[in-house]
């Protein structure tokens, strides 16, 4: 099964794809983690890739696309795979159909998770994390036996400058402007599956599953 998850910062995307991708039985590709793992390999696509990030510009959607259909066409994804973080906006989408139409490929899904804007911004202000070990917490649904120090080393926990309320409405925004076209667009394609993403990750998840019909 091929399938795209995506939603808005703060959804819960990789805790998600993570999970789907094993109980699909197909492998979770991040684009984040392929464009690193190609930049760290001297290849000839992680160097145009370094020349854009070490620059500060946006890759173009065409490497992008190109970086992303690579890796998908690896005997690992052979029986399919899950797209998290591709596509981010609707030239990169067609650029995708493109290429899957001359591999001669189709999508089977697209999981959308939806969540309220004002329900993100009080989900992503409660993040706490570790800067020595990494453990993730929040101060409502996932808090430290003691209060801002990790259960795990003892550090003190700090919040990410991504989850200050100024820096999530502006990735909102971004997110709003670049990549919420994509729902319109795979809905008129009969492959968007909407799922509320308000919930437990354990709710979240099975909402994905009975999404994708998986038992």
């Amino acid at each position: 099964m091929r399938v795209i998850l995506f939603g808005p910062p703060g959804a819960g995307k990789g805790t998600q794809a993570k999970e789907a991708g094993t109980r699909l039985g197909v492998p979770h590709v991040s684009s984040g983690d392929i464009f690193r793992g190609e930049m760290a390999s001297g290849s000839q696509l992680g160097e145009k890739l370094k020349a854009f990030v070490n620059h500060g510009k946006l890759v173009p959607d065409e490497l992008t696309t190109e970086i992303v259909v690579n890796r998908l066409g690896r005997d690992d994804c052979g029986n399919g795979y899950l797209l998290d973080g591709f596509p981010r906006t609707l030239p990169q989408a067609e650029s995708l159909d493109r290429e899957l139409e001359r591999l001669e490929q189709a999508m089977d899904a697209v999981v959308y998770l939806d969540l309220a804007a004002e329900r993100i911004m009080q989900r992503m202000a409660g993040r706490r994390v570790c800067p020595k070990c990494g453990a993730s917490y929040h101060l409502v649904t996932l808090k430290p036996k003691a209060d801002g120090v990790c259960d795990r080393c003892g550090a003190g926990l700090v919040q990410r400058d991504d989850d200050r309320p100024e820096t999530v409405k502006d990735r909102l925004d971004v997110y709003a402007r670049s990549t919420a076209p994509l729902i319109e667009y795979y809905e008129a394609k009969g492959l968007l599956k909407r799922v509320d993403a308000d919930g437990t990750p354990e709710e979240v998840r099975s909402r994905v599953f009975a999404a994708l019909g998986v038992g």
